[in-house]
């Protein structure tokens, strides 16, 4: 079987996890974290896999984002009434993709973005955009061309989301979209103003209890992943990897989906 991951992406879309994957269209969650830079800039399509998310889950990650955005003020979220799984949801505009130590240290975003940065690299996310009615399909491994219907029809179905709070990641250069790359900030973590989320009970309280959901979604999985993850706003050894709240599986398959090999 021929892959879809040619590398030659037109249309580009993601397979994730339920709830991260609606977080992400609503404009909720605002980092994709992943083992591996993003391969894109520009608009990405998301689409939700077939497992069905647990209660406790969508509990905990919802409870995870109502604190890192009380960190800036935000106490109003609308989460989505629903989280449906195999189904295209809507799409993102990647704009860049820094290194977790780099964002973590970033203070020309919000804190609460900077606490987002818990995995290798970031996948920095704005204009979400999602569709009124979902389109049902399966998904592929890591990022695979949507079909040109698809596509099309997918197109016309868009509709913007509000964001609690829109974010603007600064390229260092405008003439190059791939100016914001892992070690285009050139930050020095040493000189540079720490969060303290510790400072917090309920912070480290969500932001462990959303890390708990995370690799309890992973072991209930038919295949497992693990990737170094910076885990310093969690206060859990730097040496173990681990899933986190604001990633999902680095490996995504649909149920019913041949597996590439």
């Amino acid at each position: 079987m021929q892959s879809r991951n040619q590398g030659n992406y037109r249309n580009p879309c993601l397979t994730m996890h339920q709830p991260w994957a609606s977080l992400l269209v609503y404009g909720i969650k605002r980092i994709e974290g992943r083992s591996w830079p993003a391969p894109i800039r520009g608009r990405l399509w998301i689409h939700a896999a077939s497992k069905v998310p647990d209660e406790s889950t969508i509990k905990a990650m919802e409870e995870f984002y109502r604190e890192i955005y009380a960190v800036n003020g935000i106490t109003e979220i609308k989460f989505p009434e629903h989280y449906p799984v195999s189904r295209l949801l809507g799409c993102v505009e990647v704009v860049g993709c820094v290194r977790g130590d780099e964002l973590a240290h970033w203070e020309g975003v919000p804190e609460g973005v900077r606490l987002e940065a818990l995995t290798d690299y970031c996948w920095l996310c704005e204009q979400p955009q999602k569709l009124v009615i979902p389109f049902e399909m399966r998904g592929y491994q890591k990022i695979y061309n949507l079909e040109k219907k698809m596509y099309e029809a997918a197109a016309r179905g868009l509709t913007k989301v509000e964001s609690p709070l829109p974010v603007k990641f600064p390229l260092p250069d405008p003439r190059d979209p791939f100016s914001l790359k892992p070690g285009s900030l050139l930050l020095n973590a040493s000189e540079s103003k720490q969060c303290e989320p510790g400072e917090s009970s309920s912070l480290s309280a969500a932001i462990a209890g959303a890390q708990v959901a995370a690799t309890q979604f992973s072991k209930n999985q038919n295949h497992s992943t693990s990737y170094s993850t910076r885990t310093s706003v969690m206060n859990i050894d730097t040496s173990r990897n681990v899933e986190t709240a604001s990633s999902d599986l680095e490996e995504v398959s649909d149920d019913s989906t041949p597996r590439d090999s």
